[in-house]
């Protein structure tokens, strides 16, 4: 080789060198292996100030506290919570998108919808049930109705003023409430909005006869003497209110199966690892003793259960709510 060869040569693989070099040093896509420290998105399906709303900025709160980053509550209302859902099931799989929701868009939500825009067994992963959900009915403290036998002797004479006020039709309140006016021989028009707190002033007000959404939407105005609570969900009376009488206690077994629980599911294709440590997480937050104290107060009652009790109470309630769905004979439409 020439000495000219050769000082050519070694240019040559330099120039190549550098170029190596320089390739190597460009950015790749961020993934969340590379950047474990990117925000946690908690989406929730309804407007600020609800039962869901308030749950999520109690856990995040304290996944922060737990060492967790930066933890984001995003309000993403409408369609019932199935707008936040199909969200979430289009997010990348990485554990840092996590739906809270109520169960009935898993349990009724299958069984009521004709075109339901996701599977509820496939497109979604649960990861955890966080709360137990007392559901009440209540009403303005100026109604003339004290509990629910009251309110349907008053819809009776008033047929054309009856009328339920919900943040999600298709819910357990709305099928059961369906369900007792077939069986008292009254229509009770529903009024769907787009989160509780919305509904809770036209309750208030009178503007809806009464409305049904969890405990813990309703207790801050209840301990304010905005509302009267009409009777409970459920077979047991709930632990925050002792002196309020369940539903099934004055004769209407239409909500037995009404008590819903909240969850957290991520993006199907999540991989394993990644759901256990979301489920854990979870799990730690819930029992922390002033998470624990916060969300009683507002009158949710802690679960603290995995996944797999998720996907097993899914299953079982949705087989319990199938005949009174087909009683009914509702399907939603929107």
């Amino acid at each position: 080789m020439t000495q000219a060869l050769r000082r050519n040569f070694v240019i040559h693989t330099l120039a190549l060198s550098a170029c190596a070099v320089a390739v190597l040093a460009l950015p790749r896509p961020a993934s969340a292996a590379d950047n474990p420290d990117a925000a946690m998105h908690i989406i929730v399906g309804y407007a600020p100030g609800g039962a869901a709303d308030s749950l999520a900025r109690i856990y995040a709160e304290q996944l922060r506290q737990d060492g967790h980053g930066t933890v984001i509550v995003e309000n993403k209302p409408g369609a019932s919570a199935r707008l936040a859902l199909d969200y979430v099931k289009r997010a990348k799989p990485d554990g840092k998108t996590i739906f809270i929701g109520p169960s009935p868009l898993f349990t009724i939500f299958p069984l009521t919808y004709k075109k339901l825009g996701y599977d509820a067994d496939k497109d979604l992963v649960p990861a955890a049930v966080l709360t137990d959900v007392p559901t009440v009915i209540a009403a303005g403290v100026q109604q003339p109705y004290k509990n629910m036998k009251e309110y349907v002797e008053w819809a009776k004479r008033n047929p054309n003023s009856a009328s339920l006020g919900l943040a999600t039709i298709g819910s357990a309140g709305h099928l059961g409430t369906v369900a007792l006016g077939k069986a008292a021989g009254i229509a009770i028009t529903p009024a769907a909005y787009r989160g509780a707190s919305p509904m809770l002033v036209d309750v208030i007000s009178g503007t809806v006869s009464i409305g049904w959404d969890a405990v813990a939407s309703m207790m801050p105005l209840y301990k304010g003497g905005k509302l009267q609570f009409l009777g409970v969900s459920g077979t047991r009376r709930a632990k925050a209110l002792p002196d309020v009488p369940t539903l099934k206690e004055q004769g209407f077994s239409q909500y037995d199966y009404a008590t819903s629980w909240y969850g957290a599911f991520l993006p199907a294709g999540t991989q394993p690892d990644v759901v256990a440590k979301v489920e854990k997480m979870f799990i730690v937050a819930s029992r922390n003793a002033a998470t624990a104290g916060k969300l009683e107060a507002l009158g949710l009652e802690v679960a603290a259960k995995p996944g797999q009790d998720a996907r097993h109470r899914i299953q079982l309630e949705r087989a319990a709510w199938k005949p009174i769905v087909e009683a009914t004979g509702f399907v939603a439409e929107d």
